[in-house]
């Protein structure tokens, strides 16, 4: 479908190009030149940019044979905004001050105040030179109410309002906003409410007026996605990214500023098409202008002669028309490949930002886990220590002591039991004294039972030490992995296998259970692999799970060893 339409239109192009070379010049009347020229705006409107700069140059060549100003405006204007659709700025920049020209010439105040519009939008939004847009707009803004047109006397305040916001002087627009909110309803339309609101976001977060700033922005890009502004709703993720960056919200602005991009990516690739569809089309009607002039001057009378020239001008449509459609084709493929590239780039973005905050988070908990591990165990458990020590005193020295201070003394010894227990569970002590080894193989003990029988081997020396964090994390690794064997496998016999290879850790758990289809991505995010595969990228390891249906499960983790760079080993001991 969408190749026969490039075809469609290749073919209407040509035969354009044909008939303004071949057809005999026959002068139009006024009326039609007019009704030509509505015709090339309504070309125009509907993206049909091709026809349009062919039929509105027809159009100005009787214009100017009539010497019609108002037409002659009105064609130039027309001709500009084709360009002005396909990001010719400069074409567009020169043809509207030639619209202007002739414009000034009449008492056509419509014209006057487009002209002055358009030029004001190509100053602020293509070159940026604001001072002289403000000064377009202000004349546009005159003619509108000098006409009485309400609509267009808000579209232009809204263009001040805009321009105002983007230089920072928010004084001088929020009179021509205050006018737009008072006044939308009535007379703006639907085209313009995204902007709107945009535009009042912008100025409450000037103020800083959080609340109302948020719920305006957010409301202009639901508005945006539910209507067809692409380009306003681009801005508008673009300044409410600067919003939230501006209120410490990043993560919600990086978001914001990525749709931007995209978004800004989608219209410059709509763009570039246009443009590509429309390459060399100036230069062929201006060529083929010539080519007419040429043949009724001085081969009128040749038919034969005329026959030959048309067959090898259609010759050359014909080959210009191949080469076309192959650089067509070449940049639609470029085009996707670098779209492609770069929705790559960004997974792996963000990819690597939620691997990072996984990171953060699990080494977070590791932190607070020792320390609030050993404030248990050096403060809590050591005031419950010297307390019942104290108690003990008094009741060694008193001879009878009473039924509440022997339950309070049970009592403490409890509380003493509890939190020794909680630290321990927080930080095993196992895993400070005597190093990883004899962690895992207490934590295999302290899981079998007679429905599950966790075997466990290990291939290193008992009393090799690594660096502590490394130990921390590959002790809580091994743990949730023997959680998940408890939990989902409904295995009898698991084995756990630690060796060194190559200046590696290996790991092997493998059990005799139900087993499940590894290959399904959804099942083992059910697993929780997410956190486990994250410490282990942090740790530059990786894991390999090979597991089916009713054979079992396979686990096999690499990890580079971390030995201590100094010879210190913090101890938790048991009380």
């Amino acid at each position: 479908m969408f190749k026969n339409k490039i075809l469609l239109r290749l073919f209407l192009i040509i035969n354009l190009i044909s008939f303004c070379a071949y057809a005999n010049f026959e002068v139009e009347s006024k009326t039609e030149t007019t009704a030509m020229s509505k015709e090339a705006v309504s070309l125009m409107k509907n993206g049909n940019y091709e026809k349009s700069l062919i039929l509105s140059r027809r159009a100005l060549s009787l214009a100017i044979y009539y010497k019609d100003n108002k037409l002659i405006a009105s064609c130039y204007n027309t001709i500009a905004a084709n360009f002005d659709q396909l990001s010719e700025i400069d074409k567009a920049y020169y043809y509207y001050h030639k619209g202007l020209s002739y414009a000034n010439q009449t008492d056509d105040d419509v014209m006057k105040n487009w002209l002055n519009n358009n030029l004001g939008n190509i100053y602020c939004f293509d070159k940026k030179q604001y001072e002289k847009g403000i000064y377009y707009y202000k004349k546009s803004l005159k003619y509108s109410a000098k006409i009485k047109d309400s609509a267009q006397i808000v579209f232009t305040k809204i263009n001040l309002t805009w321009a105002y916001f983007d230089i920072g002087q928010y004084d001088k627009g929020l009179p021509y906003l205050n006018y737009i909110n008072k006044h939308h309803d009535q007379h703006g339309t639907s085209s313009t409410i995204v902007v709107l609101n945009m535009l009042n976001g912008m100025y409450h977060s000037h103020i800083n007026d959080a609340k109302k700033s948020q719920l305006y922005f957010e409301k202009a890009i639901q508005l945006g996605n539910e209507g067809n502004e692409k380009s306003d709703l681009s801005y508008s993720h673009l300044e409410f990214s600067k919003f939230l960056f501006k209120n410490g919200n990043f993560k919600n602005a990086y978001k914001n500023l990525t749709l931007y991009n995209v978004i800004t990516e989608e219209l410059n690739n709509e763009e570039r098409k246009s443009k590509t569809n429309v390459a060399g089309i100036n230069l062929q009607i201006d060529e083929y202008k010539r080519e007419i002039d040429k043949i009724e001057s001085e081969f009128k009378t040749k038919e034969e002669l005329h026959l030959q020239q048309q067959s090898t001008n259609k010759k050359i449509v014909i080959t210009l028309s191949t080469i076309l459609i192959l650089l067509f084709f070449l940049f639609y493929f470029y085009i996707q490949n670098a779209k492609l590239k770069h929705n790559n780039k960004l997974k792996d973005v963000l990819s690597k930002m939620q691997e990072n905050l996984i990171n953060a988070t699990i080494n977070g908990q590791e932190l607070e886990r020792k320390k609030i591990a050993s404030f248990l165990h050096d403060n809590i458990s050591a005031l419950l220590s010297s307390a019942g020590m104290h108690l003990f005193a008094h009741i060694s020295q008193s001879k009878s002591s009473s039924q509440e201070i022997i339950k309070t003394k049970a009592i403490l010894e409890q509380a003493h039991d509890q939190i020794r227990d909680l630290s321990h569970e927080l930080m095993p002590s196992l895993l400070a004294c005597f190093g990883l080894f004899d962690a895992i193989e207490d934590l295999c003990e302290k899981n079998s039972n007679s429905m599950l029988r966790f075997k466990y081997q290990s291939l290193v020396e008992r009393n090799t030490r690594y660096n502590e964090d490394f130990e921390i994390k590959i002790y809580f690794i091994i743990m949730e992995l023997l959680n998940n064997t408890i939990k989902h496998s409904h295995a009898k016999e698991a084995k756990i296998i630690l060796k060194e290879n190559k200046n590696t850790l290996q790991i092997h758990i493998i059990d005799n259970g139900k087993g499940f289809d590894s290959t399904k991505f959804h099942v083992l995010e059910g697993f929780g692999l997410n956190q486990i595969k994250a410490r282990l990228n942090n740790l530059r390891g990786s894991i390999e799970i090979n597991s089916k249906t009713n054979t079992g499960t396979a686990i096999k983790i690499i990890v580079p060893l971390v030995y201590p760079k100094r010879n210190i080993i913090t101890s938790f001991r048991s009380q």
